[in-house]
């Protein structure tokens, strides 16, 4: 504390009673004019309930749009990385058709809101492969078994499985388009001495690529992935538009259920705080950690 006491400056103390002082005024404002009630006490009971079946505590709306929030950020993170990197050397490539190609998809998507987006390739596109490869009917059959306690924990509740999936694709079609161009700046940065170099040695185009450019890039991409990421996740509450029963979807729910507006909704953005700020810490430690053994090193 005395530490913390010494760091802080006059101005840093005259901000927080500043911020003390309108939250205050925000709090008086809903507490005298708008005559709210407040039940923070049922708040816990939408995190988690008591299964009188199984005899155990279990997740209940909030929690089990929380876990969801974070399968579709992991599987849309993963595959915005495969399709960024591929549009990444795309970008990139000697050939100029394939770089107009990827530079079209790139700033279609970069140039336009991410709703349009959404709503755009939910329709025309997920949807399609959704019916194309009868996935609704696969994760019914899959729903209707009694061992798919494993395709429980990987995916939830099976019989929403397309509605997931199709979550999954449009976020990771549209976040691709922000990967390709940071994986386009690490491979740029690279110094061209290195490639003549590769070349010298009758390196081809993949080796070149695979060997030499993309393990450096990489590296020097983490950190603006690592952002993009919690990004993904913050940009995830979209999805809950085309009925991705995820984190704000449930919300919605509560909402609409129960009037309680701003319980639910502070509790929500409590959530979504917990879950980046410790990602971002986490690759903060990453990040530090990889410093100090290339400084080692």
């Amino acid at each position: 504390m005395q530490k913390i006491r010494k760091k802080l400056h006059w101005f840093d103390l005259v901000l927080i009673i500043l911020l003390a002082g309108f939250f205050g005024y925000i709090w008086f404002q809903i507490e005298g004019k708008l005559k709210y009630n407040w039940r923070w006490e049922v708040i816990p009971y939408y995190m988690f309930r008591f299964d009188e079946e199984k005899g155990r505590w279990v997740a209940n709306i909030l929690v089990q749009g929380l876990i969801t929030t974070i399968r579709i950020s992991v599987y849309a993170s993963i595959l915005a990385v495969i399709l960024g990197t591929v549009l990444g050397l795309a970008r990139c490539a000697k050939n100029l058709a394939v770089r107009m190609i990827a530079r079209t998809y790139l700033e279609f998507l970069r140039n336009i809101p991410p709703l349009v987006v959404i709503f755009i390739f939910f329709f025309f596109l997920s949807e399609q492969l959704v019916v194309a490869f009868n996935i609704e009917g696969w994760a019914r059959g899959i729903a209707r078994q009694e061992n798919n306690e494993v395709w429980e924990f990987f995916f939830g509740d099976m019989r929403r499985f397309p509605s997931m999936i199709s979550g999954v694709i449009v976020l990771a079609l549209f976040e691709s388009a922000f990967v390709g161009e940071i994986v386009r700046a690490g491979i740029e940065s690279i110094d061209r001495g290195q490639r003549e170099a590769a070349r010298s040695l009758g390196m081809s185009w993949y080796s070149e690529t695979r060997y030499i450019i993309l393990p450096q890039a990489l590296r020097r991409v983490l950190p603006p992935l690592a952002n993009q990421f919690i990004s993904l996740i913050k940009d995830s509450s979209i999805i809950s538009l085309i009925s991705v029963q995820e984190l704000t979807y449930k919300t919605t729910e509560i909402v609409s259920s129960s009037r309680m507006i701003f319980e639910a909704w502070i509790t929500t953005a409590g959530l979504y705080f917990a879950l980046c700020f410790s990602l971002s810490l986490l690759f903060r430690y990453l990040e530090s950690a990889s410093k100090s053994d290339k400084a080692k090193a």
